[in-house]
């Protein structure tokens, strides 16, 4: 999947011509209890991966069926099949976006096999700030390899490239942005951090405020996401897209058609070449664009404690650090993903589990408890009433 580097810098270049207590039991301590002694079941390449019927598993196969049945008719509103609210929305688009994208689809797992599917889940879509959890998982394996110290070392130790060369800015910590504390103040692509002005930012124009000390405030905020990005592929000195491809995406067998694109003017020079620094999301046009059935192999590693049949691809540490609650500034997070802990965001599903989440409801769900992966896209927000309606099928 070399090619997807290529394509995205191509892209690049050619456009640019013309919230909660803390968690008492972790979901990776959840996989450690179930995966004592058990073999599990992985996909193969391609299409082999098997079907199982819902009553082997222990599901009720009627109410699986009235859940999924539930869920087609879902669709968002949010993201317009041919992304005409795109700039509305979020403001000036950077990179670009696809002319159409598929209607609702998902695809439900119950220990490793395929239980339910519905729509178009091999249709390769932005998939929005679910790309954010993967800039976690490559945060990840640059602590697995010690490219890192800690999580808690500045970035400025690592990174000499101005970004991080202000008072205020030497202070944050990789884990500040990681969990989105990070205050980070400048200028990223044409965008700055404060988000400031309809034209840029359309509905997510923000008002003045006073900047805050890294690790006290918290704040969804792109920019700093892209600077997190940037500092990442300063480290590794090659394409993210290429680091997650080697590292995870080639390994747990995805398909090829996965690729994230950058903005047209997010193009470097590292070691004398030129290289795309991709984003965390697509408010801005590009990100991740992925499937479902893409989406549901990454989330089924997270599931497997990112082990990957006889290959931990990602450190069983670094799986419950990420979903697990850090600290008290912010809501209900992890590094990059949406958690459970007090049993808000899903009132009806286990404390346990987590999600990555993108607009337009782009949704990639891990239930420990159940051994339950759902990939929900293109729907209008309900994720607990769908959770509730599969959790329901699950037998005693």
């Amino acid at each position: 999947m070399l090619k997807h580097t290529y394509i995205a810098l191509v892209l690049a270049l050619g456009l640019a011509a013309c919230q909660p207590q803390p968690q008492q039991t972790t979901s990776a301590e959840v996989q450690q209890q179930q995966q004592t002694t058990t073999a599990y079941y992985y996909p193969g390449a391609g299409d082999n991966w098997e079907r199982r019927n819902s009553e082997e598993l222990g599901l009720d196969a009627a109410k699986l069926q009235e859940a999924v049945e539930w869920a087609k008719l879902q669709e968002t509103t949010q993201i317009q099949k041919d992304f005409s609210t795109q700039k509305d929305i979020f403001g000036e688009p950077l990179g670009s976006l696809p002319a159409t994208r598929a209607n609702t689809n998902g695809i439900i797992l119950k220990d490793g096999f395929i239980v339910a599917e519905w729509g178009d889940t091999k249709a390769a879509d932005p998939t929005y700030s679910a790309a954010k959890s993967f800039l976690s998982t490559i945060l990840g394996l640059t602590l697995d390899k010690g490219m890192i110290q800690s999580i808690n070392d500045p970035v400025a130790k690592y990174v000499q490239d101005g970004g991080y060369d202000s008072e205020h800015n030497s202070k944050i910590t990789w884990e500040h942005h990681a969990r989105q504390t990070s205050e980070w103040q400048g200028e990223m692509w044409g965008k700055k951090d404060d988000f400031i002005g309809k034209e840029a930012y359309g509905r997510g124009e923000r008002k003045p405020r006073e900047l805050q000390e890294p690790g006290t405030f918290y704040e969804y905020n792109d920019t700093r996401i892209n600077r997190f990005a940037l500092s990442l592929l300063r480290l590794w000195e090659k394409p993210l897209p290429k680091v997650l491809e080697d590292e995870i995406m080639d390994p747990i067998d995805a398909s090829e058609t996965w690729q994230w694109v950058p903005y047209r003017n997010s193009v470097v020079e590292i070691n004398g070449q030129q290289m795309p620094s991709v984003s965390g999301g697509t408010r801005w046009g590009g990100g991740l664009w992925i499937s479902a059935r893409d989406e549901a192999r990454f989330g089924y590693l997270f599931l497997r404690n990112g082990r990957w049949k006889d290959k931990q691809l990602i450190s069983k540490e670094w799986v419950q650090e990420a979903t697990t609650q850090r600290g008290k500034v912010g809501p209900d997070y992890g590094y990059l993903w949406w958690l459970n802990t007090g049993g808000e965001a899903w009132p009806d599903a286990p404390k346990t589990s987590y999600a990555a989440l993108g607009a337009g409801q782009n949704t990639v769900w891990v239930d420990p408890e159940h051994d339950i992966v759902i990939v929900w896209r293109w729907h209008d927000g309900k994720q607990n009433e769908l959770f509730k309606r599969v959790l329901a099928a699950v037998k005693e």
